[in-house]
This record gives C-alpha cells, sequence and structure tokens, in this order.
C-alpha cells in the first residue's frame, strides 16, 4: 500500500507544486506544504480513495490555505516590499502560454490581493480548471459559496490583470535594449524601453539594500539605479534567464548574483520592474523546478 501511496504521490507531485506555489508565492513554503501533504497522504486508507489526484489536490489545497493564514503575519514584518520567490524555469512551461501567464510575477502579485479563500478558489478553478464540487470539499464551503466565491475573485483579478500579450521576440528585443544600456552604463537610453510611468518593485527583505516602496516614473527611476551603482562601486552585468516561465534578467556585480529581475511590457515598453534581491529568494535560480497544469 505504501509503494501504491509512492507511486501515487510522485505521479502528482509537479502539478501538487505549482498548485502550492501558486497560493503561496514561495517555493519554500511550497517544499513545506507537499512534506505536510505526504504526511498526512500516507495515512489515508486508499481503498477508500477513488480519485489519487482530488484526494492529493484536496489535501494540499487545505495545507496551502492553513499556510497562507501564517505567511500573512510574516508579511506584515517583512522589511520593504514584499515579491514572489522566482523560479528558474524550463523552456516547456514558457511554451505554455496558459502556464506562463498564471506564474508570472504580475499575476502572481494580482493573486496577493485576495482573500485567502479567494485564492484557493481562484487558483484551482481558473487556472486548474478544477471543478466547483471537488473545490468545495477542499476549502469546506457549498458549491454554491464556491460559486460566489469565485465571480468575485475573477471579477478582482480581471481588474487588475496584465492585458497585453507580448511574443517572446518581442520581450527579448526590449530585454536586449535593457541590457545594451545597463552594460554600457548609458542608463539614458533606458528611455527608449521603459514607459512614461514605470514601476520598479524590489524585495532584499531587509537583508539586501532596497528601495522600501515602490518607484513611479522613468526619471526617478533612472536616478534610483544611477545612485545605486554608484553606491555598488562594482561592476553591473546581466544575462537572459527564464524565470517564472518568462524571459528576465540575471544581474552580477563583480560576477556574483546580485538578483533576478522581472518585467511586465505594454506597447512595446517595460511598464514593471520586478527586482528580486533578498538571497533566501534566489535558491531556486540555479535549478529548473518543473511546473505543470496537469
Amino acid at each position: 500500500m505504501t509503494d501504491q501511496a509512492t507511486d501515487a504521490f510522485v505521479a502528482h507531485r509537479n502539478l501538487l507544486f505549482t498548485i502550492a506555489y501558486e497560493m503561496l508565492g514561495s517555493a519554500a513554503d511550497a517544499e513545506d506544504v507537499l512534506q505536510e501533504t505526504w504526511l498526512r497522504w500516507v495515512e489515508v486508507d486508499l481503498t477508500t480513495v477513488r480519485d489519487d489526484r482530488a484526494y492529493l489536490v484536496r489535501i494540499t489545497t487545505r495545507q496551502s490555505l492553513n499556510r497562507l493564514r501564517t505567511m500573512s503575519r510574516r508579511r506584515e514584518a517583512y522589511v520593504g516590499s514584499w515579491l514572489p520567490e522566482p523560479l528558474l524555469t524550463a523552456p516547456d512551461v514558457a511554451q505554455d502560454v496558459e502556464l506562463a501567464e498564471s506564474v508570472s510575477m504580475a499575476l502572481m502579485l494580482v493573486l496577493e490581493t485576495l482573500a485567502p479563500t479567494e485564492r484557493a478558489v481562484f487558483v484551482l478553478h481558473e487556472v486548474f480548471d478544477v471543478p466547483y464540487e471537488e473545490i468545495a470539499t477542499a476549502v469546506d464551503k457549498s458549491p454554491a459559496a464556491v460559486r460566489q466565491i469565485a465571480h468575485r475573485a475573477r471579477r478582482h483579478v480581471d481588474a487588475r490583470r496584465p492585458r497585453e500579450s507580448v511574443t517572446v521576440a518581442q520581450t527579448r528585443a526590449v530585454l536586449d535594449s535593457f541590457r545594451q544600456a545597463v552594460d554600457t552604463g548609458d542608463l539614458r537610453a533606458l528611455l527608449d524601453v521603459l514607459a512614461p510611468e514605470v514601476v520598479l518593485i524590489a524585495d532584499g527583505g531587509g537583508i539586501k539594500q532596497a528601495a522600501p516602496r515602490p518607484i513611479v516614473g522613468v526619471e526617478k527611476l533612472l536616478r534610483f539605479m544611477q545612485g545605486g551603482l554608484t553606491k555598488a562601486g562594482a561592476t553591473l552585468t546581466t544575462a537572459l534567464t527564464m524565470v517564472n516561465g518568462n524571459l528576465a534578467l540575471a544581474l552580477y556585480l563583480d560576477a556574483e548574483l546580485d538578483g533576478v529581475m522581472a518585467l511586465h511590457i505594454e506597447d512595446g515598453r517595460i511598464t514593471h520592474l520586478y527586482y528580486v534581491r533578498n538571497p533566501e529568494k534566489l535558491t531556486r535560480v540555479a535549478a529548473e523546478t518543473p511546473l505543470t497544469l496537469h
């Protein structure tokens, strides 16, 4: 029976991790949720389980909700802006448009504005297409209540989610221009790729220096970047990487990884920059993390 439990868990592990990560925005917490899911799964009488996948999703959802409520207290004490933990992902994640959007920094930040149950319902139904009846069991609500929560969450997300779809080629062209400006130190050249009201959100977690609040406006952003380079007194270089299913930049100071920068593009210009410097959030950018919707 233990072998059967192991086989089922391993078969669905990537799905369970993806669900937990999208609910929590943290790979470390998602791994903890999977460990808790496993401990509960091995205690289940499998002869009573009709659908291994549905049962495992239910356990993972409940553990994620428990973790979300704990994390809300941690977030209140977090120093500066908070960003999701970036994941190095394989090209197949980028090729799955729906999956890539669901784990993008932009959408993950929108999900942060939902209440825990709203987030769980939205993620399960809108991203993973879990039926309302199964979600109801996972979140201890009636199917009718889950439908109402789903409608409310969808309306909230739709009002805030990024609208424009940008091709990989378009993203690469903008990033190449951004890299050239940074690598040459000609930051004024960034005026060609930054939207006038561009927003930078930087996450240092109190460990690395970062802007405590979002920086809004291209001129403010350029002054901030120039000041940061001057204070660092180091050589800044960049490299393309694939983070959360989307092209991003890895930034290095004197050849040491300083952080990962994701971005959102509209009308050929960068409207949002998400810069993760907190070293505790950079542990998953060295090796690919498999993600899946199935």
